[in-house]
Parts: C-alpha cells; sequence; structure tokens
C-alpha cells in the first residue's frame, strides 16, 4: 500500500509542478507570448516554429492550443494560421520528455529552494512569478523521484512484472495511452510515467511507443472540451489538432506494422542505448516526422473540419442585429483563457462602443428627420448598451478575481473606466433621442444653419470618437496627436456655437424651446468627446502604471 501512496503521491508532484511552470510563465509573460502569437502566425511555416517555441517554453501543448482556439473564437486568428500554430505545439510538447530524461532528481531540491526564496521575499510580481516556475521545475522533479523510486520497488514484485510484461496488444497499448492522457489532461504526463517505467525495465521501448501514440490522441482532449461552447471556428481549431494526431497516429501504426524492429534499432543506436532518452527521442522524433508528413495536407485537415463542423444552412447569413441583447466575445459562447480573458473583454468593449456612437448618430439623424421607427431603434439599442455594461463589467470583477498575466491584470482597473464611458455615450444617445421626441410633439422647428452646426459638431465627434475606439482597442497610438487637437477643437466649436445660439436668441431668429434643444445637444456631443477623449488615453494610463510598477 505504501508503494501506491508513493506513487499518487509522486505523481500528484508531478503534475502540480508541470501546473506551477505553466501558470508561473503565462502569468510572468502572458501577455508578451500572446502578442508574439498574434505579429508571428501570419506565415504558416513561421506559425510552426512560433508554436513550438512557445509551447516548450510554457510546458503544454493544451494550455497553447486553448489559447489558440481562443485567438479563433474570438477572430483574432484565422483557421489557417491557427493549424500552424498547433502542428507546432505538437512538437514543443515533447520537450517536457526530453527534460525528464535529465533525470535531475538530485539537484531538484535546489530548485525549490531557490523558487520558494523568489516568492517569499521578492516584492517584484515579475520575480515572483519566475520564482514559480523555478519553484513548479523543482517540485516536478520531487515527484519524478519518489515515483522513480516506488518503481524501482515495483519491478521486484512478479505479479506487476507479469502484468506490464502482458502488455504486449499495440491497439490497446495506444488504448492505455489515450485513457491516461485524457483523465490527467496531460501527454507530458503519460509519457514522463512512461519513460520511469521503461528506465525501471517495466516496459519495453516498442510498447513504449505504442503507448505514446495513444497519448497523442488524448492530448486533444482539452481543446475538444475548451471548444464546445465556443463558435463554429474555434470548434473547427481544436478539430485541426484532433485530426492531425489521429491522421499521424494511423500513418506510424501503418509503418510500425512493417518496420518496427529497425524503428527500435534506430532510437537505441541515437539515443546510446540508454532506455529513458529513448524514450524521450522517439516522442520527439513521431511528432516531428508527423508534422513534415502531414504539413502539405493541411489545408486539406481544414476542409475536413468544415464537414464535421458544417456552417448553418438556411440560406444567406442574416445582417447583425444591433438591437440583439447578447455577447459576442465573452460568456458562454466564447472560449475562457487567462492569457486572452483581458483581450476579449477589449474586443467585446469595442463591439459596444461601436455600438453606442452608431446609436448616437441615429439619434442625431432623428433629431432633424423626427423618424418615429428610428427614435424607437436608439432606445431599443439603449438597452441593449444597458445590457452590454452590465455584463462587461461583471465579467471584469469576475476577472479582477481571477489569476491572469501581470500585464493584463494591471489594465483591469481602466477598462472598468472605459466601459462606463461608453455606457455614458450611449445615454448621450438617448437624451438627443429625448430631445427629438420633445421636437416632435412640441412641433419646436430648427433653422437651417442650426442643422448645419450641428451637423458640423455631430461629424467632429463621430471622427474622435472612432480614432479613440481604434487607439483604445488596438493600442494604435497613429490619431493620437490628432485625437488631442480633435477635443481642443470641439471645445472650441461648442463654445462657438453657444455664442451664435445666443446671438440668434438675442435676434429673434430662434424660439427659447428650439434654443432650450440646441444648447443641450451641443453640450452634450462635447462631453461624449471628453468620454472618447477618456477611452483613448485609457492605454497611456496602464503604460504608466506598468512603468512604475518596474521602477518599484
Amino acid at each position: 500500500m505504501s508503494i501506491v501512496f508513493s506513487l499518487i503521491g509522486g505523481l500528484g508532484f508531478f503534475l502540480y509542478g508541470m501546473k506551477m511552470m505553466s501558470d508561473g510563465l503565462e502569468m510572468a509573460a502572458g501577455a508578451k507570448m500572446r502578442k508574439i502569437l498574434e505579429m508571428f502566425t501570419r506565415n504558416r511555416v513561421l506559425g510552426i516554429l512560433v508554436g513550438t517555441v512557445f509551447t516548450a517554453v510554457i510546458q503544454s501543448s493544451s494550455a497553447t492550443t486553448v489559447m489558440v482556439v481562443s485567438f479563433v473564437n474570438a477572430g483574432l486568428m484565422s483557421l489557417a494560421n491557427a493549424a500552424g500554430v498547433i502542428l507546432g505545439a505538437n512538437i514543443g510538447t515533447t520537450v517536457t520528455s526530453q527534460l525528464i530524461a535529465f533525470n535531475l532528481s538530485e539537484v531538484a531540491p535546489l530548485f525549490v529552494m531557490a523558487g520558494v526564496i523568489m516568492m517569499m521575499f521578492c516584492k517584484n510580481n515579475n520575480v515572483q512569478k519566475i520564482g514559480e516556475v523555478i519553484l513548479g521545475f523543482g517540485v516536478l522533479f520531487v515527484g519524478l523521484a519518489t515515483m522513480s523510486g516506488a518503481m524501482s520497488t515495483l519491478k521486484d514484485s512478479p505479479q506487476i512484472v507479469k502484468i506490464l510484461g502482458s502488455l504486449t496488444n499495440h491497439y490497446l497499448a495506444v488504448l492505455v495511452g489515450f485513457a491516461v492522457t485524457a483523465v490527467l489532461q496531460s501527454s507530458s504526463a503519460t509519457v514522463g510515467i512512461v519513460l520511469l517505467l521503461a528506465s525501471q525495465g517495466l516496459l519495453k521501448l516498442p510498447i513504449c511507443l505504442f503507448i505514446i501514440m495513444g497519448c497523442n490522441i488524448g492530448s486533444c482532449v482539452s481543446a475538444l472540451l475548451a471548444s464546445l461552447g465556443g463558435k463554429r471556428e474555434a470548434k473547427r481549431a481544436a478539430w485541426i489538432h484532433f485530426l492531425f494526431n489521429i491522421f499521424g497516429t494511423a500513418i506510424f501504426l501503418v509503418i510500425f506494422a512493417f518496420a518496427l524492429d529497425p524503428i527500435v534499432d534506430f532510437i537505441f543506436r541515437i539515443s546510446g542505448g540508454n532506455i529513458s532518452r529513448s524514450v524521450a527521442n522517439a516522442h520527439t522524433l513521431i511528432k516531428v516526422c508527423e508534422v513534415i508528413i502531414l504539413f502539405p495536407f493541411v489545408n486539406w485537415i481544414v476542409r475536413a473540419t468544415y464537414l464535421i463542423i458544417p456552417d448553418k444552412t438556411s440560406g444567406k447569413t442574416a445582417p447583425e442585429d444591433p438591437q440583439a441583447c447578447e455577447l459576442k466575445y465573452i460568456g458562454k459562447n466564447s472560449v475562457f483563457s487567462p492569457t486572452t480573458a483581458v483581450l476579449s473583454a477589449v474586443q467585446e468593449m469595442e463591439h459596444m462602443g461601436t455600438m453606442a456612437l452608431n446609436n448616437l448618430t441615429r439619434a442625431m439623424n432623428a433629431l432633424v428627420t423626427l423618424d418615429s421607427e428610428e427614435l424607437d431603434t436608439v432606445y431599443k439599442v439603449e438597452k441593449t448598451i444597458d445590457f452590454l455594461d452590465r455584463r462587461i463589467t461583471n465579467y471584469l470583477v469576475d476577472l479582477n478575481q481571477s489569476t491572469l498575466p501581470i500585464d493584463d491584470a494591471r489594465s483591469i482597473g481602466s477598462l472598468f473606466h472605459v466601459v462606463n464611458d461608453i455606457e455614458r455615450i450611449g445615454d448621450h444617445a438617448e437624451n438627443v433621442a429625448d430631445a427629438a421626441v420633445m421636437r416632435r410633439d412640441d412641433n419646436v422647428a430648427f433653422s437651417r444653419q442650426a442643422e448645419r452646426d450641428l451637423s458640423e459638431m455631430l461629424d467632429m465627434v463621430i471622427k474622435i470618437t472612432t480614432y479613440a475606439i481604434e487607439m483604445f482597442s488596438h493600442n494604435d497610438m497613429t490619431h493620437m496627436e490628432e485625437i488631442r487637437r480633435l477635443e481642443d477643437s470641439i471645445d472650441e466649436k461648442e463654445r462657438e456655437l453657444q455664442q451664435r445660439h445666443i446671438e440668434r436668441l438675442t435676434k429673434g431668429e430662434c424660439t427659447p424651446e428650439a434654443g432650450m434643444i440646441f444648447s443641450d445637444i451641443i453640450s452634450g456631443l462635447e462631453r461624449v468627446a471628453d468620454h472618447a477623449t477618456n477611452i483613448a488615453f485609457a492605454i497611456l494610463e496602464d503604460s504608466r502604471r506598468e512603468e512604475a510598477a518596474a521602477e518599484n
């Protein structure tokens, strides 16, 4: 019984160590790695390299694939580009088994101590997260040492040796590899266990190869589960991962059927006869060969996902309903990943901001045309904007209590302010609609000059708000100076129009009722410009906070 407890405890340390490493790296550098993924995945070959390095760094192909699925779900990455990263992730995941083969158990306590010191005595968040990575690395090898010690006892048990020795059915070995990996949610963990069993003489290399085949398929379970609530493209991205591993496994099963012995001999030779290194090298070689063989057929695999997850067949896609109370990038129909959670919130806010700006334009048009149908639409869209405000705010509250990449966590405070500014723009659109209703019911007339003045100011406000949303959502500083200039110009324009309004009142060219509505509208437009400026420069506040944190 003590052997079983040692095995379970060692496996627990191993899995926890891997999770600490992965989480620590995601928190310390997740935002930067996300930007790398965005920048370097336009080319599929480059995508393979980035996916390989990315997965090798965070030590988890599942984490990489889930992140890619969330990117596709959010529309940040095309399915074709996602395929390259997913192929690279399959190679990168083999780095863990290569590290395990080095057997660093003797120095693992040093890593544990170094990690603990960095986490307990360093105040800098980045240093603490790096310490978490180092601690995780040490805990991983402590777990390996514990499992290895237990397995060295197992080899003295005739029953255990007989049971493991009877595992000669290749297809059963594939099934075992799949089942264990699906449960552990980590192909690296399963390969690590196989490597230890082989090092103790409990498994032969040929059967290890078939278990590794099963691990390849089992590693797809995480991405498939993550995509269940996502959009069609996200589901297809997960299926690319699954189909790649299914086809790769099928190809190697055929190859092994005809050339298993020569392949085993070759792996032994290049590994210097070391069984642990042989298992690790076999894992890497299989993955690399799968990518080389299947890369020319990636487009076919992508097309196959469209057969599995077809588009809606109910005719043409209906245009997006601006009144629909639903979230596009967060919520139940999204794929959650800590590394892309804030990015998804920003996209949802961009969607909300565009909706608010369009509603302001709609309300200003209705102010002149007094179109009852347009006014009804303004009020309905405002309800949708209020709905988005509540849901996005609740999402940000949840994120604020979650573990996020350090850079992303610092931005949450600004996002609360931005969503409030967007909601206020929506309120101003409703105020304009109320003014239009007053005009219609009281038969208040505007002069042609007043209409031209309102149109000119609206154009300026639309321009600054469009630039602001673009600057905030894409971190695009191109129009920063123009936003500053427009904000000053709109302030000046508001003063100028107020003065003209007073002159028209004085000359009797404008009724008091029309003058009151006109004055309120241009004051509201000026405040919209203020909200737009706040939205634009929220990202600069984030930068100043990061600089202050770095100095501390």
